[in-house]
């Protein structure tokens, strides 16, 4: 032990790293019980349950996280090893990146859509805060080869339908799109590091940081108060509405996404226009989902429109994953 405490003196923390825990037979049993509705609706919308192994080689994983924004490279937080030939090895901090070469690999012959689901632990080598951890249960689905705006509407209403079998009354999903606020630097001239910061305080919520950082770049007031806005812009589909430029394209996505959700999934969304995620692989609407009972959010996904490209086979592809430790504290608190 590091601690150099006799080992009756040592805490909890003392015996296993930061960020992770036991989970002991009660809270097993309810974990369990929730794992067992997702799988049966995943099961009802034709999602075939698949396993890939923790350790990925690190080059492939590497390249497919940075596609979309080149500045954000290499494995995100990733553990790395190396195996007995030297290889560097990574453990998975995602399924999405190894769904997506099970796709193009296993199934180089089958015809899209391909549709798998998932039950496995992710790694992310981060320093632990309130609600992150190292080692995450997560749950999810990947549908390959339905591209937007079909695919899109799909895999939000499974991801509604299994939080509605999970037991959550009060959550929302907030849905953007990851091109939009790229896109408006660019037509604002603002690229390399400076659009890497802009981007990273939008991924953090640090509203105080990208008005700074704005400032800093002493934009024309028009440019700077429209990426203002965008970034604050979230509500119900009358968010959508009165717009032009890059802005019209994004939002008529969202707008035809919306219009094909069944009503039980479409009262769930709230869009959100400066909704950014840290994963490169993201080229299209993303989302978040949140509850009020729980303060961080419990599920993410996206359009990955690009990714299965990087391991030989073009296809267009969504998904998302939910938290489940994350689902069972908000369930928790919801019943309180």
């Amino acid at each position: 032990m590091s601690s150099g405490l006799p080992r009756s003196e040592l805490s909890l923390a003392d015996w296993i790293p930061s960020g992770t825990r036991d989970v002991l037979p009660d809270e097993m049993r309810e974990l369990r019980a929730l794992t067992d509705r997702l799988r049966a609706v995943f099961e009802r919308a034709g999602y075939g349950e698949v396993y890939t192994p923790a350790l990925e080689y690190e080059s492939p994983s590497a390249q497919a996280e940075g596609i979309a924004h080149p500045e954000w490279t290499g494995p995100r937080h990733a553990y790395r090893v190396f195996d007995e030939q030297g290889a560097a090895l990574a453990l998975r901090s995602d399924m999405t990146i190894p769904i997506a070469r099970v796709a193009a690999t296993r199934y180089r012959q089958t015809e899209p859509p391909l549709r798998f689901c998932y039950f496995a632990h992710a790694y992310r080598a981060v320093r632990p805060q309130r609600g992150q951890s190292r080692e995450l249960l997560q749950a999810g689905i990947e549908l390959v080869g339905a591209p937007s705006p079909e695919g899109t509407a799909e895999v939000l209403t499974v991801l509604c339908d299994a939080l509605d079998a999970a037991g959550l009354r009060s959550y929302r999903v907030g849905l953007g799109d990851a091109s939009l606020y790229p896109a408006l630097l660019e037509t604002a001239g603002v690229d390399g590091q400076v659009r890497e910061r802009i981007l990273g305080e939008l991924v953090a919520g640090n509203y105080v940081g990208l008005e700074r950082e704005l400032d800093a770049l002493g934009l024309g007031q028009e440019d700077r108060s429209l990426l203002l806005a965008v970034a604050r812009t979230r509500g119900g589909p009358e968010v959508l509405e009165g717009h032009s430029g890059p802005l019209e394209e994004a939002v008529a996505g969202l707008r035809t996404v919306h219009s094909l959700l069944h009503p039980h999934a479409a009262e769930r969304i709230i869009f959100d226009l400066g909704l950014v995620r840290n994963l490169g692989y993201y080229t299209g609407a993303v989302f978040q989902v949140y509850d009020p009972a729980h303060g961080v959010p419990i599920g993410q996904g996206g359009r990955y429109d690009q990714l299965l490209a990087r391991f030989g086979r073009p296809m267009p592809a969504a998904g998302f994953a939910l938290g489940l430790e994350r689902v069972h504290i908000a369930l928790t608190g919801e019943e309180r």
